[in-house]
């Protein structure tokens, strides 16, 4: 099922998700009605305070032709669409800078400095730890989800002269979703 998702100005995007205690059936079919609404938007991550909620909860599916030669070849062995539960990053490594947008800001984008390895751990959908190492662009939307997931927003990652280029936008936005920044 296809979820509305919450823009930039609705309060709950600030809000830090809470942990789950364990991965049931419900949280498994939320996690593909997430993936089923990510797809529909065509975007490549969605958290939950994206589609209202607070759980840490959040899903990743790279398509082909995002990641450069070696990233692609470095993410291989990370089966797609990711479907994290508790995620946290563990380490990180290098730069990389380059354009990020969000189904919660429809139209407005920006270059972001992120690091370029992760390490990320989670619990799966059987409710088992697991880690995976991520390059490149999955690198970055790992990053990306994880900061929706502690109420940080792509915007507050933006330098001061980005987001001022894209300030008059993200006003009305904000203002059309219920003012909260």
């Amino acid at each position: 099922m296809v979820l509305p998702i919450c823009k930039y100005g609705e309060s709950v995007l600030r809000e830090k998700a809470v942990p789950v205690a364990a991965v049931t059936d419900q949280l498994r079919a939320l996690a593909d009605d997430m993936v089923e609404t990510m797809h529909a938007s065509k975007g490549v991550g969605l958290a939950e305070q994206q589609i209202g909620r607070t759980e840490r909860v959040c899903v990743i599916d790279i398509p082909d032709g995002c990641e450069d030669d070696d990233a692609r070849m470095f993410n291989a062995p990370i089966k797609m669409p990711l479907k994290l539960f508790n995620p946290q990053i563990v380490s990180r490594e290098g730069s990389q800078c380059d354009n990020e947008g969000c189904l919660s800001f429809p139209g407005i984008g920006g270059e972001i400095i992120r690091a370029d390895l992760v390490v990320c751990s989670y619990i799966d959908e059987m409710n088992k730890s697991q880690t995976i190492t991520a390059k490149g662009f999955l690198a970055r939307a790992i990053q990306h989800e994880l900061d929706h997931l502690d109420g940080v927003l792509f915007i507050d990652r933006m330098t001061a002269p980005g987001r001022l280029k894209c300030a008059a936008k993200l006003k009305k936005l904000a203002k059309s979703n219920g003012g909260v920044r």
